[in-house]
């Protein structure tokens, strides 16, 4: 019975070999669906806050004239459209609309002594075009917060008394200004519009109004003010974001993304669900940053971020700043004039990149009838290729494993197709690389200790090795009869197989993760600390346990072992460095300004930067490591060592918001320099180890001759 179900076993493994190979081929497809996808949209959209351009004017001593002649300026920049917020009376009062005034400055202006118990707003329009285009949407805004508002004058000028104090009057939000829309849209700028949630509770019939007004003035994208999209606060009681869904369907507008927000906007997935993904992903120049960092690395950071981060719209901030060195105030605008235009400039480079300016466009999905079966099979691929990593470590479960992951996986697609496939994905991510090292090592092993044995079938023995052996351990750790030559040429063949293993994961990974949420980042990728460390802990625990005597006994044997002060001092050293390791992984590690440049470096030297931790570290180490454990045991740590690269391979696709294409650049780059590099790191240790042995020989001599 026991002899029947080992052969079925090892019939099973074999089978689930061949259906991960299919879940691969399938994959292939749907990865050319998403290459096709990321080529539909190729222009980038310059966007200026149009908000900043009249805060800086308020320093200059004619606002209107600096306000004209910066737009000039923009324009010859490369700048295409004006971001316009709802407005506020801050607002309207830097447009020069309208003047505010409490209670206490009203009297002031009459001579008067302020009047008891009473704290109000007094507006003054600028002229009688202001009344007439601004009034409405004022008494609009307030009447409809069941704030009453009367007119009121003022030496000629007309205006309104809205019973409500000052500082709470300036943070109503009121519709956009009619005006600076005409003459944005006068001056060839596209408009931007930004919405928010401030106006409570939400107005479908408003909101119509307002959209049907932008539509006019060509308006084709909205972007949120805010930490919640229009709408998201009444969701509950008005199906607010639903009916706000359905408008920006009429009228023909898509929605923006903001990338690295410390918390996505409340309610954007919905709403882009709604609008059928219609959405454009857009980074924002910090107003600091456009002040403080040089052209050349702002340029940088948009040429990275269109080509890496499929960002198709920039944001950019303005601001004015007090300077004791030039006794006055300055601003960024120079600064960035400097980082737009020109040779050398952002539009220019992102043009070069084939990054044409132009209004930004949404990705176009196709969504042909024979994806969905593809993911079926690529999802089957995943389950068989987990089970074999399983098996590996526990013998004889390979078919009961493979059933419970079927049905595991249907159960968990039913209550949550997202999170089925993420942790499909994840496992097949730290499946492929675990599975690639475990085969190295065996490889490693069969050539060194002793006969090969297929991965989790078999025991081996390990052979006593007199002197140059452990007694305790029964361990050898010096391994003769291989000439260089023939070490060097197996390590660079384990070394490519083992890459080649490690790449199955990778359309695994993308194939299941192939939705557009992922590649606009309404949705993330989870699972990436547990990633970058399974792998490692796997491959360190096979190596410990499984190359050699039976697990159990190892164990056993290693639990009995006296701890020593140099491995506690040894484990602080791995935990210390892991958190390390764990810190620069995802997006919330920090580089230095030294690797800044050096991946600044590598960028355009290479066109794609490879990573630096691949090709730099790990992949050397590994075949570094492949080549010297055929001769050495303790070498095999570098074999652990080594794994960091293999995973990272994968990880680098599960960047979904990263064009696939230059995924696979990167990948194929750090394999190449890695094994330069390696290759290099192994004809050093030759002649360090050649320097050794002739120093022990001629001290040897010394000594006899002594």
């Amino acid at each position: 019975m026991l002899r029947n179900w080992q052969h079925w076993n090892r019939k099973a493994k074999l089978w689930l070999w061949i259906i991960t190979l299919l879940g691969v081929a399938a994959a292939l497809p749907l990865g050319g669906l998403r290459m096709h996808m990321e080529k539909s949209s190729k222009q980038v959209e310059y966007v200026f806050d149009y908000r900043d351009l009249l805060e800086v004017a308020d320093y200059q001593a004619n606002p209107r004239e600096f306000v004209s002649e910066q737009l000039d300026k923009l324009k010859q920049a490369g700048i295409t459209t004006m971001s316009l917020y709802e407005s506020s009376l801050k607002e309207l009062s830097l447009a020069g609309r309208l003047t505010y005034y409490s209670s206490k400055d009203e009297a002031s202006l009459r001579g008067q002594l302020p009047p008891q118990g009473q704290n109000y707003t007094y507006v003054l329009f600028k002229g009688a075009e202001e009344q007439a285009q601004i009034g409405p949407i004022v008494r609009d805004a307030f009447t409809r917060l069941d704030i009453p508002v009367r007119d009121y004058s003022f030496e000629g000028r007309s205006g309104f008394v809205i019973e409500t104090p000052l500082n709470d009057a300036m943070l109503k939000p009121i519709s956009f200004d009619p005006m600076t829309l005409a003459e944005l849209k006068q001056a060839g700028f596209h408009i931007l519009a930004r919405f928010s949630d401030r106006a409570q509770p939400f107005d479908s019939q408003a909101v119509d109004k307002q959209l049907a007004q932008l539509q006019q003035y060509g308006v084709t994208r909205i972007l949120f003010d805010g930490d919640k999209v229009k709408g998201f606060s009444d969701q509950a009681e008005l199906h607010s974001l639903d009916s706000f869904g359905e408008l920006l369907n009429k009228y023909g507008m898509g929605i923006v993304a903001i990338e690295n927000l410390k918390k996505p906007q409340a309610g954007l997935n919905k709403l882009a669900y709604l609008t059928d993904y219609n959405v454009t992903r857009l980074y924002s120049l910090p107003d600091n940053d456009g002040m403080a960092l040089s052209p050349e690395k702002i340029v940088d950071r948009f040429l990275l971020a269109a080509k890496d981060r499929n960002i198709r719209m920039f944001f950019i901030n303005a601001t004015a700043q007090s300077s004791q060195d030039k006794a006055g105030v300055v601003n960024s605008l120079a600064n960035l004039y400097l980082s737009l235009k020109g040779p050398d400039g952002a539009v220019h480079r992102l043009e070069e990149a084939g990054f044409k300016p132009g209004e930004a466009q949404a990705f176009k999905v196709d969504h042909p009838s024979w994806a969905k079966p593809l993911r079926g099979v690529v999802a089957l691929g995943a389950i068989a290729i987990i089970t074999l990593l399983i098996s590996a470590f526990i013998p004889g479960v390979a078919i009961p494993v493979f059933i419970i992951g079927l049905i595991g996986a249907a159960g968990l697609y039913v209550l949550n197709s997202s999170l089925d496939e993420q942790a499909l994905a994840l496992g097949a991510g730290i499946s492929a690389p675990t599975l690639a090292l475990i085969w190295a090592t065996n490889r490693v092993y069969a050539h060194t200790e002793g006969k090969l044995r297929s991965i989790s079938a078999g025991t081996w023995t390990m052979r006593s090795n007199g002197a140059e052996g452990s007694a305790a351990a029964g361990l050898k750790w010096l391994f003769e009869g291989m000439g260089t030559g023939r070490r060097f040429g197996m390590a660079v063949r384990l070394f490519i197989m083992t890459a080649l293993i490690s790449l199955l994961g990778i359309p695994l990974v993308f194939g299941l993760l192939n939705n557009i949420t992922y590649s606009l980042v309404l949705e993330q990728f989870r699972g990436v600390s547990l990633l970058h460390l399974a792998p490692i802990a796997l491959v360190a625990l096979y190596v410990v346990l499984y190359t050699g005597d039976s697990p159990i006994r190892r164990l056993r044997g290693l639990l009995v072992l006296p701890i020593k002060v140099w491995w506690v001092v040894a484990a602080v050293i791995i935990a210390v460095a892991g958190l390390y390791y764990l810190s620069r992984t995802g997006n919330s590690g920090e580089a230095s300004s030294l690797e800044l440049v050096f991946r600044n470096w590598l960028e355009n030297t290479f066109g794609v930067r490879p990573r630096t931790k691949e090709f730099l570290l790990a992949h050397p180490l590994l075949l570094l490591g492949l080549f010297l454990s055929l001769r050495y045991r303790a070498a095999w740590v570098l074999i652990i060592a080594g794994s960091i690269g293999q995973l990272s391979m994968v990880d680098t696709f599960a960047h979904i918001h990263t064009p696939l294409q230059i995924s696979i650049i990167r990948v194929l780059l750090g394999l190449g320099l890695g094994f330069v590099i390696g290759c290099v790191l192994i004809a050093i240790w030759l002649v360090l180890e050649g320097v050794w042995r002739k120093w022990l020989k001629a001290g040897a001599k010394k000594l006899a001759e002594s």
